[in-house]
């Protein structure tokens, strides 16, 4: 007998090359259309309508009308956290021949998972936030210091409003390509947010990489002791 939840139905949602296509190409928070994600996943149309109602079914995807139009996108954050881990297991995993893409490096260095940074910038802002007793671990969290209210409210981030949201205030996300924690929950994806606002970061078209600007290198510097090469 089976106890607890019954995993194995999600995961042959996810295990399809189509549908984990689909999947990883909303971890950046964007909703896209079926057409758009018809392209992305290689298959045709009406292949991507059946994927996506199946995901959609299964509470993964939310579904938005907006026209004529209907658009896709994450159910939510704890969807992107588990595929962040699930691809944490999949690099571990039997090797197999995939090339080198030119996008690679860069979502090792800058992505957003969802709608947080991850990658190099995720961890490194993680690990200066702890070293300046900003945050602090426990458990699967971070909980805030009183020194780190103060900082997150000068840089911008209404810490208070960020309490009172029902999901997580700041969870501890793992890294699939640093191997560690990043920050999640609704104070990463208010850091992100702040970032993106002042110009430290901006996107890459059509990808989940972020790339960190020249006002970004000297604010992460001069703010959090993070040198950006």
């Amino acid at each position: 007998m089976i106890e607890g939840p019954y995993i194995a139905e999600v995961g042959a949602l996810i295990g399809d090359p189509a549908r984990a296509s689909i999947l990883v190409a909303l971890m950046d928070g964007r909703a896209l259309t079926a057409t758009e994600l018809a392209q992305i996943a290689g298959v045709s149309p009406q292949t991507t309508s059946g994927h996506l109602s199946k995901l959609a079914g299964a509470n993964l995807l939310a579904v938005e009308a907006q026209g004529r139009h209907r658009y896709f996108r994450l159910a939510g954050p704890r969807v992107a956290e588990a595929l962040e881990a699930m691809t944490v297991l999949a690099v571990d995993g039997p090797p197999r021949h995939r090339p080198t893409g030119p996008r690679d490096q860069a979502l090792r260095d800058a992505r957003t998972c969802y709608d947080h940074l991850a990658g190099r910038i995720g961890v490194a802002l993680a690990d200066a936030f702890q070293d300046r007793d900003y945050i602090a671990p426990k458990d699967k969290d971070f909980t805030l210091t009183d020194r780190g209210r103060g900082f997150f409210e000068d840089f911008g981030i209404d810490v208070s409003s960020l309490e009172s949201k029902r999901r997580s205030f700041a969870r501890q996300c793992l890294d699939w390509s640093e191997r560690r924690p990043h920050m999640a929950g609704a104070l990463g994806a208010a850091v992100a947010d702040r970032c993106f606002d002042i110009g430290w970061i901006k996107r890459v078209k059509d990808s989940r990489a972020v790339t960190i600007t020249a006002p970004g290198r000297r604010g992460f510097a001069e703010t959090l002791g993070i040198e950006w090469t």
